[in-house]
């Protein structure tokens, strides 16, 4: 066992400060999981983190061959002690953190950790910036964007400001490449619109999380020079899968699977008066697939924790 692994595993012994029997097993699979990737020839495992209080939010967390974790998104604040137990399972050191937008449901987690990091250690922060102008346009998160971005003004972690498509990582065997990025031209959807697509893979399989793209983002870099890198295995589904890419960018590009980082409301379109009875647009989406001829989907509310090797 490497020193990583070793630190991995004693992180055990502090999680039941969560107070929490799912945070615990959490801890136990991950812990596990860190102790055998290396031997399973992968790049990396990923996790899809559900939410723990059925709300809206986009997490995922990966580890690569060597046990440096990754972290995309993260969720909503309320989930910050969850996803604090989980990465202090993996050993309390996140290689790299990709915020695909700033909205709450992405980035209110590590809003939080910025405020109060505690043990945790993040090498670099991942983000496409937005403008003044282009925060403006959603007034009602302008104060919870504002916000953020003034806690990773602070320093406290290494920053990198994507602002072209097209930087590829290699950390250890698993591969990264940013397809988009923001996107001020967009005023409809705006904060949706600019968020950052990205693509990760190793030798057997590849993702493509494309946070909440709208319409013109989905189909911004589906008609740009990185178009191509689209296709992949697994695909998180925009807007937790309902209106965020629309149709032909769905049945454009190739994947044979669905990653849903979706609430059972959302995934019922349900808000209290039975299924598919709300004005969310999940059903349309799910039809798409069906089309398509989709049938592998992971749904955050039906599966739980979710894991990729």
């Amino acid at each position: 066992m490497n020193r990583r692994h070793f630190f991995q595993c004693m992180a055990l012994s502090g999680i039941a400060v969560l107070g929490s029997q799912n945070a615990a097993e959490a801890a136990r699979v991950v812990s596990k999981a860190a102790q055998t990737i290396s031997k399973s020839g992968n790049g990396f495992t990923l996790w899809q983190i559900p939410s723990q209080i059925n709300t809206i939010g986009n997490s995922y967390v990966l580890i690569t061959n060597k046990g440096r974790i990754v972290v995309m998104d993260g969720g909503v604040k309320e989930e910050t002690p969850f996803l604090r137990g989980f990465l202090g399972a993996l050993g309390n050191e996140v290689e790299a953190w990709f915020i695909s937008h700033p909205h709450n449901d992405h980035m209110g987690a590590l809003n939080e950790i910025l405020k109060s990091p505690g043990q945790l250690r993040i090498n670099r922060i991942y983000h496409s910036r937005f403008s003044p102008e282009l925060l403006k346009q959603e007034p009602e998160h302008l104060p919870f964007s504002t916000d953020f971005y003034q806690h990773l003004d602070e320093g406290k972690f290494p920053v990198t400001d994507l602002r072209e498509p097209g930087l590829e990582l290699k950390i250890d065997a698993l591969h990264i490449k940013i397809l988009g990025v923001t996107n001020e031209e967009y005023h409809q959807n705006p904060y949706n619109n600019s968020s950052t697509i990205i693509r990760v893979w190793d030798r057997h399989k590849s993702v493509v999380f494309l946070g909440d793209a709208g319409v013109e983002c989905g189909n911004k870099v589906l008609r740009g020079p990185y178009g191509r890198y689209l296709n992949c295995d697994y695909l998180q589904m925009a807007h937790h899968g309902q209106q965020g890419c629309d149709e032909a960018f769905y049945k454009t590009i190739q994947f044979r699977a669905c990653l849903w980082p979706t609430p059972s409301w959302v995934w019922n379109n349900d808000a209290g008066k039975g299924i598919n009875t709300a004005h969310l647009k999940t059903f349309d989406t799910r039809r798409w697939m069906d089309e398509k001829g989709i049938r592998e989907h992971h749904v955050s509310c039906l599966e739980g924790l979710w894991r990729l090797d």
